[in-house]
């Protein structure tokens, strides 16, 4: 699928990849509505672009994840594409894992994509298909020590994603994954608990190298996308 003239939900699109993201697809043609917290920073953005609709919305609550969708169709008449990009660390052991801290980011990083993606499934149907990324993160291909917590709501929303990719294929409607390694973003300064635990040595990478891989992942249907591919990597 082709960015130009779609309409593109993108969560988290206040900073990071979510913001690189955005301006990415409205040089492409994008009709975009941006959601996140930041209200000031969503509108200026928003007041950046062509034709951008920033709709301030706690993902971790379902009636504000309908908001966003509805907004979308409001606004535009349907959806094309879903980039479930919002998410938060949590990188402490195991150990010290406190439960309300898990709850939290689980609730963001698993429960808000698996209720933007009912959302917008009858709206895809409507138009004859569709696309949507969830931005996973290449920790779930590791067991790195003192980031299982955050990892573990990554894996799920692996699994999450793999499975609805093989429920709505008849629909035709692509569920992709997308893997970032540590990006230069806000992310590790955002932490719901914990502090950045090993991978300093690791060339983190640019927020524009992974709006390019959720181009891709759009462009392609692929199932699994890579900012940098593994061989490549390695």
């Amino acid at each position: 699928m082709e960015l130009a003239g779609r309409v593109v939900i993108v969560t988290g699109a206040s900073s990071g990849i979510g913001e690189a993201f955005a301006r990415l697809a409205a040089r492409e043609g994008a009709r975009l509505v941006l959601a996140a917290r930041r209200t000031g920073r969503l509108e200026a953005l928003a007041a950046e672009l062509p034709d951008a609709l920033p709709v301030t919305a706690d993902l971790r609550v379902p009636d504000q994840v309908d908001a966003v969708v509805a907004a979308a169709a409001e606004r535009y008449g349907g959806v094309d594409v879903l980039v479930n990009n919002a998410g938060q660390g949590l990188h402490v052991p195991v150990e010290q894992v406190v439960l309300d801290d898990f709850a939290a980011v689980v609730e963001l990083n698993l429960y808000a994509p698996l209720l933007a993606m009912q959302a917008v499934l009858p709206l895809m149907r409507a138009r004859g298909g569709g696309a949507i990324v969830n931005v996973s993160s290449n920790t779930t291909r590791m067991v790195i020590p003192g980031i299982g917590a955050y990892s573990s709501t990554k894996s799920a929303l692996n699994q999450l994603s793999a499975t609805a990719r093989v429920e709505w294929a008849a629909d035709g409607v692509a569920v992709s994954v997308v893997y970032p390694s540590i990006t230069a973003t806000e992310f590790h300064q955002s932490l719901r608990a914990g502090s950045m635990r090993g991978g300093a040595h690791i060339q983190a990478h640019s927020a524009e190298l992974v709006a390019e891989a959720i181009r891709r992942a759009i462009e392609t249907g692929d199932a699994e996308v890579f900012p940098i591919p593994p061989e490549a990597g390695s």
